[in-house]
């Protein structure tokens, strides 16, 4: 192999490596965040947006709840990789506006994990005390201090920031900026249904902003190796798996 080729493969390399996560996982969360959220959002509707009536629609239908907080725990993960995919568009001509914005919003992505496993254990203490003592108990303790308050201001004024930031670099178009600003209005915390106008409005702000750029990021490139493809969709199940039994 010459040099010249050694050189060009050195740098391919490490322009590929500037792109992490990578195209395919950005463009998955892009498209798949917004869409999981949605989701999530739409099985548990009907039932009451706060705590007492989220642990009362889970001991009456358990399998739903599961279901739904599953689905949006899942696209709030999918959404740090749909972020760097939108602040590497908006470093090209405002690095500080995407520094910002990608940080505050994935620090308000790690706020709302924590606050999904919190749900999750509320839930199970439906199972272990009954409902009516899980409710005086989360009642209780629903105030009670976590490192991940701090990130309260990150989950609503990041998205801000971000929408601001695409706004003046033009890495979105006005109509989606604002679109993608409405997240900010997405209620947060622990046990929380979510199915009330604003949150819908927010989240369907977040799915007009992303899901495009997604399939856009998606279609630019040659499409992924067939045994790449065959990996990763053996990896999910085979993860889950060792994830209940390891």
């Amino acid at each position: 192999m010459t040099a010249p080729v050694c050189f060009g493969v050195a740098a391919a390399w490490i322009d590929d490596m500037t792109m992490l996560p990578g195209r395919w996982v950005e463009g998955a969360g892009l498209v798949l965040g917004p869409a999981l959220l949605l989701a999530g959002v739409l099985v548990r509707a009907g039932a009451g947006d706060f705590f007492p009536d989220q642990l009362a629609a889970y001991a009456a239908a358990p399998g739903r709840m599961v279901l739904s907080y599953s689905l949006y725990a899942a696209g709030v993960v999918l959404l740090w990789p749909a972020v760097t995919a939108l602040a590497r568009r908006i470093a090209l001509t405002r690095p500080g506006w995407a520094r910002w914005g990608a940080t505050l919003v994935i620090l308000g992505l790690f706020g709302r994990v924590f606050h999904a496993g919190a749900s999750h254990l509320a839930f199970q203490l439906v199972d272990a005390l009954g409902l009516q003592a899980a409710q005086r108990a989360v009642a209780g303790t629903y105030g009670a201090f976590h490192v991940f308050k701090a990130a309260n201001v990150a989950i609503m004024g990041g998205w801000v920031v971000l929408a601001v930031g695409a706004h003046l670099s033009k890495a979105l178009g006005v109509l989606r900026c604002v679109a993608l600003g409405l997240a900010a209005g997405l209620p947060l915390g622990v046990l929380k249904g979510s199915s009330d106008p604003i949150s819908l409005v927010a989240l369907a702000g977040l799915a007009v902003a992303l899901v495009p750029l997604g399939v856009a990021v998606l279609r630019d490139g040659p499409g992924p190796r067939w045994w790449a493809a065959g990996l990763t969709v053996a990896f999910v199940p085979f993860a889950f798996m060792v994830g209940l039994f390891g």
